[in-house]
């Protein structure tokens, strides 16, 4: 048997530490401030929160995919800009998913 990469000890130790931080960063929005109405300027700020997650966690899969060892490739630049396109003309986020991925695997089955 090889010895494991991390010991035990030390695992537990990160998971514990890294669930209190967890816990202290929800805490100090949901449990100090959670029922106290937010200023107008916060609230304008934090709608955008999701919009600019959800880039930053999709386009490292576009740009570097590990399905080609990180080299941009045509069908999923194609399904990127088709999901774009789609989801700022209906507004709808359902039929932006479908289409990317229905011209991500179309792409993909015309271009191997």
């Amino acid at each position: 048997m090889t010895d494991p990469i991390i010991a035990k000890g030390t695992l537990w130790t990160v998971i514990i530490l890294l669930g209190l931080g967890s816990f202290a960063l929800r805490f100090a929005f949901l449990g100090l401030i959670g029922n106290r109405p937010m200023p107008d300027w916060i609230m304008r700020h934090l709608r955008y929160t999701a919009v600019a997650v959800l880039p930053g966690l999709v386009a490292p899969l576009v740009v570097w995919p590990n399905a080609t060892d990180g080299v941009l490739d045509m069908p999923r630049l194609m399904a990127a800009l088709t999901t774009l396109t789609v989801g700022y003309l209906t507004k709808n986020v359902l039929a932006a998913i479908f289409s990317g991925a229905g011209m991500l695997y179309l792409m993909l089955y015309l271009l191997g």
